[in-house]
């Protein structure tokens, strides 16, 4: 969710599970009130609140000490997400989420679980090679912190280079928990235009395969066959696990949460 969800959030929170992850994100256009009052909204309503430190966007240590203060101040410190940001110039002292991880605050305004970025289909900005070494630097920062981790992914429509990519991060030692970023229910034109603008795979064998009808582009597709086949793909081999979901709310809160509530029914 976004500073401007918390409305959101209020008409959903009949079905989201208590003590559900919920990320809130660190947009340019919101403001330290904003995202600290959707930390604690999702914190007062029952579930486990993830607030975005987004290293380029911190223009100071100091600004980044006032925002872990203000988060700790509303009990939503405990996971984070610490990842680079949109800015191509840092705004500050923090030009990736290593150096914010290695600055030593996280600990220190009581952080115990950090989320860090992984890019199952790469990075349209950033090197493949680039991408793996700091996925390896940040595992072993935290690591060496005392901090838990998990490893949260760019969304993603096809299974094939997901799984790929875990036996990857497998194979380089990496045991952290990975949560596979999934698009929640929405419109098939919106969910390609965010495939487009992140640098998603969303050609037209892709889509179809996850369940997009191009003959009908007003329509809705959720992730039912994606999370079947993923979840098929990771009990064939014990060494993918622990492997979990993360829902980018495309359509809304509600629409990911009752689409959740009824996939896992249908499954019982």
């Amino acid at each position: 969710m976004t500073g401007k969800d918390v409305p959101g959030l209020e008409e959903a929170r009949d079905v989201i599970p208590a003590g559900t992850k919920i990320n809130v994100t660190f947009l340019g256009n919101e403001d330290l009130d904003m995202r600290v009052a959707a930390a604690k909204a999702v914190k007062d309503m029952g579930f486990i609140p993830v607030p975005h430190l987004s290293a380029r966007r911190l223009s100071s240590a100091a600004g980044l000490e006032e925002f872990l203060d203000r988060l700790q101040q509303v009990g939503a410190t405990e996971h984070v997400f610490a990842v680079g940001g949109d800015p191509a110039e840092p705004e500050g002292p923090y030009p990736d989420s290593l150096s914010v991880i290695r600055s030593g605050l996280l600990e220190k305004y009581g952080v115990r679980e950090v989320s860090i970025a992984g890019y199952p289909e790469g990075h349209p900005d950033i090197p493949s090679d680039v991408l793996w070494r700091h996925l390896e630097d940040k595992s072993a920062a935290l690591a060496d912190a005392g901090l838990d981790a998990v490893i949260l992914t760019q969304f993603a429509f096809d299974t094939d280079p997901v799984v790929a990519w875990i036996d990857q991060v497998r194979a380089r030692g990496i045991a952290t928990e990975i949560r596979i970023g999934t698009p929640g229910p929405a419109g098939i034109k919106r969910l390609i235009g965010f495939a487009r603008r992140f640098g998603v795979g969303a050609n037209a064998m892709i889509v179809k395969k996850y369940g997009f009808s191009l003959t009908n582009l007003m329509g809705t597709a959720g992730p039912d066959s994606f999370i079947g086949d993923l979840g098929a793909l990771v009990a064939q081999e014990q060494s993918r696990g622990p492997v979990k979901i993360h829902f980018y709310t495309f359509g809304g809160l509600r629409a990911t949460s009752e689409w959740a509530r009824d996939y896992i029914a249908a499954q019982s």
